[in-house]
């Protein structure tokens, strides 16, 4: 088993497409791409303010609460309640996306796939003790909060940790285990 640890503090901060906010770029496919470009991408953001959503044409989108009292999503008409305690809540990126913050600011969790290309699962585990994880395709844990270990490494919160097979992880703390594979021919 190994890991490579992404650190918090190298992460890549950048402009929202929109200009309305900032993204913390943890991850990206392939490394050289921009914006417009990749297959699939992990970041996360801070939503300080009720407004749209930078539309991104022929992308599959995974969204989940890290920290704040939540948001209601509406995508393409349709709303969504998104907390803490949610499932990561996938949606088209070329819809109409508004979001209306429920109380506080929140920071999200965004998993980006170019449709037809790669698929993303993203799970949220909630550890407590030992677990092994077995991972599909490529894969990274992102550490929301709490204290742990991946194999040997610690990791703080904001963490990522790419998977390079089967991982050992101990402690307590919320992480999301995102597998991104590549998308299935279509006929």
């Amino acid at each position: 088993m190994s890991v490579t640890i992404l650190r918090a503090a190298d992460h890549r901060r950048m402009p929202w497409k929109n200009g309305k906010g900032e993204t913390i770029e943890i991850a990206i496919h392939p490394e050289t791409s921009g914006i417009d470009s990749f297959d699939w991408r992990i970041s996360t953001a801070s939503v300080t303010e009720d407004g749209p959503f930078s539309g991104f044409a022929g992308i599959d989108r995974n969204l989940s609460v890290l920290t704040g009292d939540g948001i209601l999503l509406t995508v393409g008409g349709d709303e969504t309640r998104l907390t803490q305690g949610s499932a990561p809540s996938g949606f088209a990126g070329d819809q109409p996306t508004f979001a209306r913050l429920i109380g506080s600011a929140i920071t999200d969790l965004n998993i980006m796939t170019r449709r037809g290309r790669y698929d993303a699962q993203v799970t949220r585990i909630d550890l407590d003790g030992a677990r092994l994880i077995e991972p599909q395709g490529t894969a990274f844990l992102f550490m929301a909060e709490g204290a742990a270990s991946i194999g040997d490494s610690p990791v703080a919160p904001l963490d990522c940790a790419k998977l390079h097979g089967p991982a050992g992880v101990t402690g307590r703390a919320r992480l999301f285990l995102i597998e991104f594979t590549p998308a299935a021919p279509q006929s």
